[in-house]
């Protein structure tokens, strides 16, 4: 992937978390009841986080 792509990547992985887990969780919650959508909750939590760290940019030394 060239620069260009990474940086995009970089700046749409907060976005995609902050819209995929409001509505995620309530979908869940509707159709199947509070304890899918607590596993809803932690399993997009846990892989929001890993995608932050994992694209995560930091200062060069």
């Amino acid at each position: 992937m060239d620069k260009r792509g990474v940086k995009v990547l970089v700046a749409l992985t907060p976005l995609a978390g902050a819209l995929a887990f409001p509505l995620a969780v309530p979908l869940v919650m509707k159709h199947m009841g509070i304890p899918a959508a607590v596993l809803t909750a932690v399993v997009v939590g846990t892989v929001w986080f890993i995608a932050m760290l994992r694209t995560s940019e930091l200062p060069q030394h």
